[in-house]
């Protein structure tokens, strides 16, 4: 085990490492700035409330990072993990129906675990997919049947589909998309023949049918005023202004306020109680106001470069599961990233997703940091095969 860790420590990867601690400690920063008046005014808390829960969320966040650095990524090829993992995925799906909460806000996504805090199942689901998908078609790779749908690849979409159908009917849209597509894109890096791709993705397609029945059959249930009210203040959120269109019109002020040097770090003024809940999901818009675009750089800058980082660990290494997870690590947080930030400035509508390691909460601080670890990982892996190679030619 000492041989392992200092083999893997040799070859740690140092610039992702200061990425990824950057984007955390700037994300800390703007939260204690974006929640003080929030706590105090909304909540009754102190103005620090918020910083400090995510001080304790970014202290396990590291550990679990650590954890997942030096947890060999072959070991998520056993059947035993594999099996396991998807079970507490759909457990945890499941009960969030029965006893979850959040409804009243936008999607009944969390389960209550303690007075310390909550768990956010389909948080989970985004990790797992990414790792239950790599070590299934990494293995049907291996084995030369990568390109057999009914076989090797029916049984892993199928799970993919209930997943996300199970969110879907939270309802949360953004995240089942953002699911979704990483799942597509470890597909893609799998190395199935372009033509087996496109009839899978019509496959996918024609499952797709059934689910848009069921929403359509259960609209009025499931299309509440608040959630009709995304999709017209999307289109122009300022005849919403009193309504729906409150936050998001509140976000474009705070953006176009800021500017190009901002107002000063801790001077926003929409987050005195006209931006709703401001160390969420919209914590961009008070980031672009009190920093202009130095912090826009900072925070769209550093996830471009984990997620460019990703994308070039995937292509270098040799190893089929090593490719996957980190194309799928690297497309997760491109995409939750684009959906985060295309719904803060009006490319799509807004749908509550974090920003990845920045926004206040703990289930996706401490489950990013999990899927950079496994990067991080893969990243020293192919790294200590590239260095070892050289020395035995």
């Amino acid at each position: 085990m000492k041989n392992y860790v200092k083999r893997m420590l040799k070859n740690f990867d140092f610039p992702l490492f200061f990425i990824y601690l950057l984007l955390c400690s700037f994300g800390l920063v703007m939260i204690y700035s974006a929640s003080m008046a929030w706590a105090v005014n909304m909540y009754g808390y102190a103005p620090d409330y918020f910083y400090r829960k995510q001080l304790l969320n970014l202290s396990i966040a590291i550990i679990a990072f650590f954890f997942a650095a030096f947890f060999p990524f072959q070991n998520y090829k056993r059947k035993g993990f594999m099996v396991s993992s998807v079970v507490v995925m759909f457990v945890l799906l499941l009960l969030v129906h029965f006893i979850g909460y959040g409804g009243d806000v936008g999607a009944q996504s969390w389960i209550q675990l303690s007075k310390l805090g909550s768990i956010q199942p389909s948080e989970v689901a985004k990790l797992v997919i990414i790792i239950y998908f790599a070590s299934v078609f990494a293995k049907k790779y291996e084995a030369g049947t990568i390109d057999d749908i009914n076989r090797s690849i029916a049984p892993p979409v199928f799970i993919l589909i209930l997943a996300v159908g199970s969110i879907m009917t939270e309802t949360d849209i953004g995240t089942s998309f953002i699911i979704l597509m990483t799942a597509i894109s470890v597909l893609a890096s799998s190395g199935i023949k372009i033509r087996t791709f496109g009839k899978l993705c019509g496959y996918i397609g024609l499952a797709m049918i059934p689910m848009a029945i069921i929403l359509f059959f259960s609209w009025d249930s499931i299309m509440t005023d608040g959630r009709k009210g995304r999709i017209l203040s999307f289109l122009n959120p300022f005849d919403y202004m009193q309504g729906s269109g409150y936050q998001i019109a509140n976000g474009y002020i705070a953006i176009g306020t800021g500017g190009v040097k901002g107002l000063g770090l801790g001077n926003s003024i929409q987050k005195l109680g006209y931006l709703p809940e401001p160390q969420t999901d919209v914590i961009m818009a008070v980031i672009s106001e009190e920093t202009g675009i130095l912090g826009t750089i900072i925070v769209i800058g550093g996830l471009g470069f984990i997620v460019l980082r990703a994308l070039s660990i995937a292509m270098r290494t040799k190893d089929p599961q090593a490719r996957m997870l980190a194309a799928g690590i690297g497309s997760v947080i491109g995409i939750q990233t684009f959906v985060n930030i295309g719904g803060l400035t009006g490319l799509i509508p807004l749908t509550g997703v974090p920003l990845p390691f920045i926004s206040y909460g703990g289930t996706s601080v401490i489950l990013l940091s999990l899927a950079l670890g496994i990067l991080m990982n893969v990243s020293m892996f192919t790294k200590y095969k590239k260095n070892n190679s050289k020395g035995s030619a």
